[in-house]
């Protein structure tokens, strides 16, 4: 791992913040970070995909070329995954003033339980730690197909930021926060909470072709029966809370490390 200048805690107040997203440059929850970024401070840059990159998970560009478009004073679209993001924005055009802290989102739909290994918002955060910049994940929980409320992240978004910050956490820990599908005054506190375990997958549509062949979507996500024990992120969710998890960037599973040593 790098040694980027990761310092928590810190007061975000003036601080150089980069924003990066999963759903493209033009997207309205983007628009709502930096809502909640103008809060905290005016050295605001902006890094994230021209098109839309939902589900790219933690991809990068590596068999093709990556085009850096500026859009706007501090503001540039990417022609690649989330992860090319970070990468852009702080190993080339901010490596001479690397950002303080790395904010992605805020993306439409929750990224919660199985979730967050698919998303795109998730794997921008977890990149910026790989890297050595404490880094957040936002996402707006919404019904599928129904309207975002995008205010309530700039309502809570700022001060749940401060308060983080105001601890230290290890270099390879990020941290996940997803808002619930309420208006900001049903919001019923703010929870910490491990990441959940749902039996899911997702609703396979077919789509007929005139000329015979078949093609198919991947639709709405499909809600089974929880596998977790004890609270997890979507229960805070769904009981209208905020949900805050710190996630990690080592995915080894320590408990079964002595069972397949022991084989060998």
């Amino acid at each position: 791992m790098s040694s980027g200048p990761f310092d928590p805690p810190f007061d975000p107040s003036g601080k150089r913040i980069l924003l990066v997203n999963d759903d493209g440059i033009r997207a309205p929850g983007l628009k709502a970070l930096e809502r909640i970024a103008r809060q905290l401070s005016d050295d605001i840059w902006v890094f994230a995909p021209e098109v839309e990159q939902s589900g790219a998970g933690h991809s990068l560009t590596l068999n093709g070329t990556i085009r850096v478009a500026k859009v706007g004073g501090r503001r540039y679209s990417v022609t690649g995954s989330p992860t090319d993001c970070v990468l852009m924005a702080v190993s080339e055009f901010m490596k001479d003033t690397p950002p303080d802290l790395v904010l992605s989102g805020v993306n439409l739909g929750s990224n919660i339980a199985e979730e967050v290994t698919y998303s795109g918002t998730v794997a921008a955060a977890m990149e910026a730690a790989l890297l050595g910049f404490p880094a957040i994940a936002f996402s707006q929980a919404a019904g599928y197909g129904k309207p975002a409320r995008w205010n309530v992240a700039p309502k809570f978004g700022p001060d749940i930021i401060r308060k983080l910050l105001s601890i230290g956490w290890r270099q390879d820990v990020f941290l996940n926060v997803n808002f619930p599908d309420c208006a900001p005054e049903e919001v019923s506190g703010v929870s910490t909470v491990k990441q959940g375990r749902r039996s899911s997958g997702y609703e396979i549509i077919r789509v007929p072709d005139p000329r015979g062949k078949e093609y198919y979507l991947v639709g709405a996500p499909q809600r089974g029966t929880t596998a977790n024990r004890g609270d997890a992120d979507h229960k805070a969710v769904e009981r209208g809370e905020i949900a805050i998890t710190p996630l990690h960037v080592d995915l080894t599973h320590a408990g079964s490390m002595r069972d397949f040593r022991a084989l060998f």
